[in-house]
């Protein structure tokens, strides 16, 4: 019986460089039993139908980020700013009737073992940004699980519930997971928003009770270019290269 490792990806925002990158770390590293992905697989980037595809390629389980639910309408692009609307709306152009069914059935949150699976939070799944630890702890109220993985901000981080106080600090190359309840963002895969602007995300090796945060190298260039060639919004182009 082989050691049970299951990937966590969040944000891949129609990165396709960035996905292929962190696919291929994941292989190197000895593979994983499933992918375990946050929301958001579209928008921003180039390649929405590509990512959807090569996601779907993989064993792998999905919960609905807001951007996947407002390129087929299913959320109002009113919320989202102007450059996240453009994009937002030109996905929605490229996706093909599959694609869109694929997307309308993911659901808002997943169970798996000790883990909830969410894009934004437990308490409001396709929206709130979980960067704060009253928000964190808010959020610890509404899951029964004792951890939860979230995306959505883009920015890796863990929430630690020590008795009633909520500590939050950066999410480190190793985490032992320990009896604690958590809270655990694995950062984005394609747009990156720490300072880093290399792809991130974890690795759970549920036989050690250790998640395993990485960053992954991609041709950030390669994938701006085609971003331009698509005319979409340029700050959405130029902040890849700060991971900003």
């Amino acid at each position: 019986m082989g050691e049970m490792r299951y990937a966590i990806l969040a944000d891949i925002h129609s990165n396709l460089a960035a996905l292929e990158a962190v696919l291929g770390d994941i292989e190197g590293r000895g593979g994983v039993e499933e992918i375990w992905c946050l929301g958001d697989i579209i928008g921003y980037g180039a390649d929405p139908r590509e990512c959807i595809a090569l996601l779907r390629h993989h064993n792998h389980l999905c919960v609905a980020g807001n951007h996947d639910w407002a390129a087929i309408g299913k959320v109002d692009v009113s919320d989202f700013n102007p450059d996240a609307a453009a994009a937002c709306l030109w996905t929605g152009r490229q996706l093909s009737e599959d694609d869109a069914a694929y997307l309308e059935n993911l659901p808002l949150i997943l169970t798996r073992g000790d883990f909830t699976i969410v894009h934004g939070s437990p308490r409001e799944p396709t929206w709130e940004y979980v960067v704060s630890v009253p928000s964190a702890l808010a959020n610890f109220r509404v899951f029964d699980t004792r951890y939860c993985l979230v995306g959505h901000s883009h920015v890796p981080a863990v929430f630690e519930l020590v008795e009633e106080t909520c500590l939050l600090r950066e999410l480190p190359a190793e985490l032992d997971l320990g009896e604690n309840r958590l809270i655990i963002n694995p950062g984005g895969v394609g747009q990156p928003r720490d300072g880093d602007p290399r792809a991130a995300y974890a690795i759970y090796d549920e036989d050690h009770g250790v998640v395993y945060h990485y960053r992954v190298a991609y041709d950030i260039e390669a994938t701006q270019r085609k971003m331009v060639a698509c005319g979409l919004p340029r700050f959405l182009v130029t902040r890849l290269s700060t991971g900003r």
